[in-house]
């Protein structure tokens, strides 16, 4: 049950960080990915980037629903909470 769980929350993160990944290219207009990253600190909006990139831990999470692997699932959600924590500290700060 921990492994599986292991399993999403991996899972979550390495979504999470194509996410953001795919965000500050597209969002970057052809700029490096550091450069857009450093951009979007120095500007305030990492957060919101941040974010961005979760939306493919929706499609992850689904994708176990539907397999009935709910522990994997259940990692996906978890990670996906974290990021959303962070992202409010983090916007606080």
């Amino acid at each position: 049950m921990k492994k599986e769980i292991f399993v999403g929350v991996f899972v979550g993160f390495i979504a999470n960080a194509i996410g953001l990944f795919l965000a500050a290219t597209l969002l970057g207009q052809g700029d490096d990915f550091l450069k857009v990253i450093e951009a979007a600190s120095n500007e305030g909006f990492l957060g919101k980037l941040i974010s961005l990139g979760a939306i493919l831990n929706l499609i992850a999470f689904f994708v176990f629903i539907k397999k009935k692997q709910d522990y994997r699932a259940r990692g996906v959600l978890l990670i996906t909470v974290f990021i959303a924590v962070f992202t409010f500290v983090f916007k606080l700060f």
